[in-house]
């Protein structure tokens, strides 16, 4: 579906830049006709340069006219060249059938400048499409078939070999690479990937061979959502253009009446003649056309998009790009958007009889034949010391776990859970373990003996920030956000410890999904624009009810996904700050652009009631300020 409008696309630019060619050397032949003498090839030449440069605007014009019963900009420079070769004719004075030509040449110049910026824009975010290959190398009672990735079915197991790309979201089963995620992500450095991580299509895969399970549906792949988003941002119109468009019809009447008096009344009130009061009518005509004003936002915003795009931010439409520039107050999510919602070993601390080591050793021994998280950090903090698997290992939920390892009775667990094997706990141990609880990390207790258990140490888990939390922090406030504040479901020891790490001064905690939308609302109040940024369901009401809900594209739930109105890609905290930016610039060239173009409609308005302008100068003006103010928006694409 997507490939057939992006060939439309690509067609339909290159056919405006062929039509705006050939009116150009049909008006100077034409021309050169005329200065010649030879009349009647003169009289063959430019009517064809009215054909083929105006054609697409009289279409478009007279479509708009009997379906829409509505009046366009199109179609009034439609009038207005006819109008002059008429008078030209009419008079005998055929240069203003040139005139005429030079206005439809013009406008069908700046119709093709039009159509390349904005399919600029369009490719450099639709280049994503190319990433993904049309086919997947399936395996099939152990063979490998070639199929196309629209019959590949949730739990198939592919192969993709050194340099190919992902064809679609998986898990791998097999198999160790880097993955360069640049285009999907935006991540700089390849990225290591082995047993168990998750793959995305469109991703380069490096050296190493994988077998990968997928377990999602293709059309349901990040790239293709990715997709999806973006032709709903470019087709969805934000507030501001839609103000400019429905000012348009409107506007467009009154030029017509306008001008429709500015032809029949100045003789009778200005004494002017009917040559004179007709030509400046259709001057008029030309120079009171709001195209620049037409021109000053879309190309903008779109180019804010793709630029958003490339630097992975997904701006699901230009309303959003508005909005972000306008936020005063952002309420972050902890885990998994302050935090990276995995947790790790934080600090160990080991009685005077045992290393660190011993302690890790220990503990990684039994919970080596653990699922819990907290588990896993001990298991991979142990990395490369020298430990073995415990025996008769057994786990009692939400307390600890307990196995022989080398003889030894070892005993994991939390206080209460340990204290039922150990009669001795060092008072000062105990002291250090609460002061890291009052942190908000959570400490597990270590002891081993065959016979009478002894505490080895402490070891305490935490849940990781972000390493560029605390600088997106400091930027934003810099930025002028006037209010930055926390909601989490965690206890306030954990939250305030997160907070202060990161530079938040104002936490909520405790909070239940609706809490959280009690908060945004509340915030909203107060601040008017608020963003929201989460990663997980319970994220998606407030997400919902922010001014801008700001999602993590990796780590995010689908809902939060589907619900938010931006997604930072790689899940780069530091992008919001570049998204806030990309707002207000836009904003800024926007305003720029409409001063702009309501300076030149004025300027040339005054002229026009002056008899200082003609018809060719008045062009140039209007269609000139036109493709100003739309190379204006383009900045954005830098």
């Amino acid at each position: 579906m997507l490939y057939p409008q992006r060939l439309g696309q690509f067609t339909r630019e290159h056919a405006d830049t062929l039509a705006a060619l050939l009116c150009g050397l049909l008006l100077f032949l034409g021309w050169f006709a005329l200065h010649l003498g030879a009349l009647g090839l003169a009289l063959l030449l430019l009517p064809a340069a009215y054909v083929i440069g105006g054609y697409e605007s009289a279409r478009e014009g007279l479509t708009t006219l009997f379906k829409e019963k509505e009046l366009d900009v199109d179609l009034l420079m439609i009038v207005a060249a006819i109008g002059a070769a008429s008078l030209g004719l009419w008079r005998r004075e055929y240069y203003l059938i040139i005139d005429g030509a030079i206005l439809i040449l013009i406008f069908a110049i700046s119709g093709a400048l039009e159509g390349y910026a904005m399919a600029r824009t369009e490719r450099s975010i639709r280049s994503l499409m190319s990433l993904t290959p049309d086919t997947a190398r399936v395996l099939l009672q152990g063979r490998e078939e070639e199929i196309p990735i629209t019959q590949l079915k949730v739990g198939d197991e592919i192969v993709v070999k050194p340099g190919e790309l992902i064809p679609t979201d998986g898990i791998i089963l097999s198999g160790y690479s880097t993955l360069n995620q640049a285009a999907i992500t935006g991540e700089s450095l390849p990225v290591e990937k082995t047993v168990g991580a998750e793959v995305f299509a469109g991703t380069l895969n490096g050296y190493g061979a994988l077998q990968i399970k997928v377990h999602k549906p293709a059309q349901s792949s990040l790239i293709v959502r990715v997709i999806r988003l973006v032709e709903q941002a470019q087709t969805e119109a934000p507030p501001s253009q839609e103000f400019i468009d429905r000012f348009e019809k409107g506007y467009a009447k009154v030029i017509v009446v306008a001008g429709i008096l500015l032809a029949t009344l100045p003789p009778f009130v200005w004494g002017w003649d009917w040559e004179t009061t007709i030509y400046r009518a259709l001057t008029f005509l030309v120079v009171a056309s709001p195209c620049a004003l037409m021109a000053a936002i879309m190309p903008t915003l779109l180019s804010g998009i793709a630029n958003g795009a490339r630097q992975g931010i997904l701006f699901k439409n230009g309303a959003q790009l508005e909005k972000i520039g306008k936020v005063r107050a952002i309420a972050f999510d902890k885990t998994g958007t302050l935090t990276t919602g995995q947790v790790q070993v934080y600090k160990v601390i080991s009685v005077s009889e045992y290393t660190h080591a011993d302690v890790l050793k220990a503990a990684a021994s039994v919970e080596s034949s653990s699922e819990h998280p907290i588990g896993k950090a001990i298991v991979q903090a142990a990395g490369d010391l020298d430990w073995v698997g415990a025996v008769q290992v057994q786990a009692i939920p939400g307390q600890g776990i307990v196995g022989i390892a080398q003889e030894q009775q070892v005993i994991v667990g939390n206080a209460v859970f340990v204290q039922k094997y150990v009669t001795n706990f060092p008072e000062e141990l105990r002291k250090m373990a609460q002061s890291l609880e009052q942190e908000g990390k959570t400490v597990v207790w270590v002891a081993q003996g065959s016979r009478g258990a002894e505490v080895m140490g402490v070891i305490a888990i935490a849940d990781e920030v972000r390493s560029q939390a605390t600088a997106t922090i400091t930027r934003l406030k810099k930025l002028g956000v006037e209010q930055i504040v926390m909601l989490t479901g965690d206890n306030e020891e954990t939250a305030h410890s997160v907070a202060k790490a990161v530079g938040i001064d104002r936490v909520y905690a405790q909070l239940l999904p609706e809490d959280k939308l009690d908060v945004i609302r509340s915030l909203q109040q107060q601040y008017q624009t608020v963003a929201m940024v989460g990663d997980g369901i319970n994220d998606a009401p407030a997400l919902a009810q922010a001014s801008v809900g700001i999602a993590m594209g990796v780590s995010g739930s689908d809902v939060a996904l589907e619900t938010a109105d931006i997604v930072l890609m790689a899940d780069k905290l530091e992008k919001i700050a570049v998204a806030i930016h990309l707002g207000r610039r836009s904003q800024s060239i926007v305003k720029q652009n409409i001063f702009v173009a309501l300076g030149f409609i004025m300027l040339l308005l005054v002229g026009n009631f002056l008899g200082n302008i003609n018809l060719p100068i008045g062009v140039i003006g209007h269609e000139g300020s036109t493709v100003l103010v739309t190379l204006s928006g383009l900045r954005l694409l830098k």
